[in-house]
């Protein structure tokens, strides 16, 4: 019997001609009528994606806040009410044990989404270490989650709700938003590089407000998509994914990510990371040069010397070539510097080049 999982929007996706795979447990859509075609929707006008495989938990209790602010590197005082923030959680040798989103409900009161592969991971490694006053609960499977992306979602949502529901800038959101009838929490986020939402409803309502969507965003170009299009949206933006330039022996900091890191104030991972001090290897975009496409977990050679690895890599449609993430010995990593992946043991020729490869236009 296979344990494989179907999201609540299988049978829409099967009717309406996505091709499925398994991804992270779960059967999803890899595409629909293309990976281009669906990542230039978004780039233009708008896709829908499910992302009801993510994790979602709760954390609530009047020592909420102390644990988020240990187990996580970001710093939660500050976020207010309906407010949304991005941070990495730490092993205590300073290293990713995943990337997450916590939203502020109310007081002592937070929403937290993860990796759909690090969900059973994450929930034990959190539930271990929350102390005091605070309950933290798995809320994975009362959740679907759709995600609306692309420079017309504004337009496409304001069709099916009214304007005080929809969040008015980045990392905000409305916890009791109804959307064509559909109650979910309506946020502004997401995993594209464009605006976009991303909506949490109750698992019976997915396929129905699903087909709003798609109904409401005809008219704009809007399109569903799969788990390809997605990929290559996140890499031209160069956003991280967990296992790639995220690891249990990559931290924070050789990753990118040390906006998102506040040492002044004491988490799981702190003094392993201050007491490595400035990284030795770190996290650079490589421009293919020569022929090839230069995927995941390739040798990167200098002169014959091993300099570093990628981390994910393909063909960016937006851009018209091909591109790479990679974590490079940090002599290696000033814009400019050339060098060679190994792929199955054909040297492809790169050059480092500016982060992210794409930003869209205000």
């Amino acid at each position: 019997m296979s344990d494989i999982k179907k999201t609540p929007l299988y049978d829409v996706h099967e009717a309406a001609g996505g091709k499925i795979v398994e991804f992270a447990g779960y059967y999803l859509p890899v595409q629909y009528s293309g990976v281009i075609a669906e990542h230039n929707a978004v780039r233009t006008a708008a896709g829908l994606f499910d992302v009801s495989h993510m994790g979602e938990f709760t954390l609530k209790g009047p020592d909420a806040l102390a644990n988020l602010n240990n187990l996580l590197t970001n710093d939660f005082t500050s976020l207010a009410c309906g407010g949304a923030r991005y941070s990495p959680m730490c092993n205590e040798r300073g290293g990713v044990v995943d990337d997450l989103i916590v939203y502020r409900i109310g007081d002592g009161d937070y929403f937290i989404v993860v990796n759909a592969s690090n969900k059973d991971k994450d929930y034990e490694w959190m539930k271990s270490r929350v102390t005091g006053d605070a309950v933290l609960t798995d809320v994975s499977d009362d959740y679907a989650q759709i995600a609306l992306q692309g420079p017309r979602a504004v337009e496409i949502i304001k069709k099916l709700t009214c304007e005080g529901n929809i969040p008015a800038k980045g990392y905000t959101f409305t916890p009791d938003a109804v959307v064509s009838g559909v109650k979910c929490l309506l946020s502004r986020t997401g995993y594209t590089g464009e605006d976009g939402f991303e909506l949490y409803c109750a698992p019976a309502d997915a396929a129905a407000l699903w087909r709003a969507l798609v109904e409401a965003g005809r008219e704009y170009g809007l399109v569903p998509c799969g788990l390809g299009a997605r990929d290559t949206l996140r890499l031209e933006a160069a956003m991280p994914l967990y296992g790639h330039e995220m690891a249990d022996d990559i931290t924070p900091y050789e990753a990118g990510l040390g906006r998102w890191v506040k040492p002044e104030k004491p988490f799981i991972g702190r003094d392993a990371l201050v007491a490595a001090g400035e990284p030795k290897r770190v996290r650079v975009g490589l421009k293919v040069t020569g022929k090839g496409i230069v995927r995941e977990h390739e040798k990167l050679r200098s002169s014959g010397r091993e300099i570093g690895f990628s981390t994910s890599g393909t063909f960016c449609p937006t851009l018209g070539g091909a591109y790479a993430m990679a974590i490079v010995d940090k002599e290696y990593s000033e814009v400019g510097t050339a060098f060679e992946a190994d792929v199955r043991g054909r040297a492809v020729a790169v050059e480092v080049c500016p982060l992210p490869f794409y930003k869209r236009s205000k």
